[in-house]
């Protein structure tokens, strides 16, 4: 494993271009789940700087990241070469959630010019990244890319802003935990 002073050179290529990538994150104190969602789409990560990255959150079954991060910021996102040569790159840092009601979504929602439909995105997550490191990743399998799933996208696009501000109430107010997440 290698420590990087931040997120420039062949590291900020390998994460740009990655297909996929992990996020991690857990409440404080010895009680809770560990959360850990794969995340993906082209276009919905970003390099914000060499020590800033963020990523387009849509509306899904779980608020998990929202709770822990309202709660202690503690976030890690993990990428991995499924193709090409082996290599983990990890961004350790300080995660918050912007959501799409704050008046500074918009600002960051345009850092993603190259995503999908961001009609069902309900926030953006920014990172202050405190650590970067890669390790060899010789035993990730290797895997083919097809392409990106749409069937999110098209489960947004049927609803309308108000019916995607009430399943947000309804289903990503707390955590499975308890912790609060997503309040409008």
């Amino acid at each position: 494993m290698k420590v990087h002073e931040g997120i420039t050179g062949r590291l900020r290529t390998f994460v740009e271009k990655q297909p996929m990538f992990f996020v991690a994150t857990a409440p404080s104190g010895p009680e809770g789940h560990v959360n850990v969602s794969p995340k993906g789409m082209g276009g919905t990560f970003a390099v914000l700087g060499e020590h800033e990255v963020a990523y387009l959150d849509f509306h899904g079954s779980g608020a998990e990241t929202a709770a822990h991060l309202a709660d202690n910021g503690r976030i890690t996102i993990m990428f991995c070469a499924f193709q090409g040569p082996p290599n983990i790159v990890r961004l350790h840092g300080t995660g918050r959630v912007v959501p799409l009601t704050d008046p500074g979504f918009p600002a960051l929602l345009a850092r993603f010019p190259d995503a999908p439909d961001t009609h069902g995105a309900r926030s953006v997550v920014v990172v202050d990244v405190h650590r970067v490191s890669d390790s060899c990743g010789y035993s990730v399998p290797l895997m083919a890319y097809e392409g990106d799933r749409d069937t999110l996208l098209r489960w947004s696009e049927r609803r309308s802003p108000a019916k995607l501000a009430d399943y947000r109430r309804a289903k990503n107010a707390t955590s499975i935990d308890g912790l609060p997440a997503f309040h409008d």
